[in-house]
């Protein structure tokens, strides 16, 4: 490789190099003549107007009580401690993570995001549902609608109406499974987020059930686009009203696999819906008439 340091021409062309970032192109025939695996840009990068040298760490972030912009003492052992520094490390660790939860409303939040994280975990849920979820919990304690109810109710709670207003289709059954809420206690922290913070959420869509089911069923994607078409249908001649919507959405796979004869039976469509064969036969009668 020639060096770019004494020459300014294209060794293959006699192009005129240009050097861009951390490597020399020529700009006739685009050989890269040489490269340096030092990056001496900017350490900073900006999407706003002009130029911001600002450097804030790590990004905010609101599934933190402290927005993530606390900082921590580690664990880490050096050999140049005495022992009476370490022990004065130790006390100083203890302090500082006693002084960063400063009330009972920043205790509830980070026991309550602990929580949700956990969930979003559990069901492989985008980062948009757990930072939306933590948002409804800090409205929930702002309106004071904690009192009398439990967190972890509130917990599951906001994950399920943050899947809801995000039309990522978790049913009822699923979150209760993996909160430490009672059914009672889940329905009670919904109801009042429901009522009390005026959630956009409308009635469920059973189509937005149709891939998840299809995935666990092994279905072909001509399966599931008829099962769309059946419950589009279906939507708009009133027939899904009152209806359980992850059945429904069951009851349109499995007559879409019966004309594809895919091999589906009833007690697989059911099963990945959590829901009775008569239910998906029910909506299986109702879409064939």
């Amino acid at each position: 490789m020639a060096d770019t340091a004494t020459t300014t021409t294209c060794p293959e062309c006699g192009g005129r190099l240009n050097a861009s970032g951390d490597e020399t192109v020529c700009g006739e025939c685009g050989l890269v003549v040489g490269a340096d695996r030092i990056d001496r840009g900017p350490e900073w990068r900006s999407f706003d107007d002009g130029e911001d040298r600002k450097r804030t760490g790590a990004p905010l972030t609101r599934s933190r009580h402290d927005r993530g912009l606390s900082t921590e003492i580690g664990y880490g052992s050096d050999g140049r401690l005495t022992g009476r520094k370490r022990r004065q490390l130790s006390r100083m660790r203890r302090e500082h993570n006693r002084s960063r939860i400063a009330s009972k409303t920043e205790r509830n939040q980070v026991y309550a995001f602990t929580e949700i994280r956990r969930m979003v975990a559990d069901q492989s849920l985008p980062e948009s549902i757990k930072e939306q979820a933590c948002t409804l919990f800090r409205s929930a304690q702002s309106e004071d609608l904690l009192r009398g109810r439990s967190l972890e109710g509130f917990a599951a709670a906001t994950v399920y109406a943050a899947c809801r207003a995000g039309t990522v289709s978790r049913t009822v059954d699923e979150m209760v499974e993996v909160s430490r809420a009672s059914r009672d206690e889940f329905k009670a922290a919904y109801g009042a987020l429901n009522t009390e913070l005026g959630l956009p959420i409308g009635p469920i869509d059973p189509r937005e059930y149709l891939p998840r089911f299809a995935s666990q069923l092994g279905l072909e994607a001509d399966v599931e686009r008829r099962a769309r078409d059946l419950a589009r249908g279906a939507r708009e001649d009133g027939i899904v009203g009152g209806r359980d919507p992850s059945g429904f959405a069951a009851g349109c796979l499995y007559a879409a696999a019966r004309e594809f004869d895919a091999g589906v039976t009833q007690a697989e469509a059911a099963d990945v819906a959590d829901v009775s064969p008569v239910t998906l036969r029910s909506a299986y009668h109702d879409l064939t008439e």
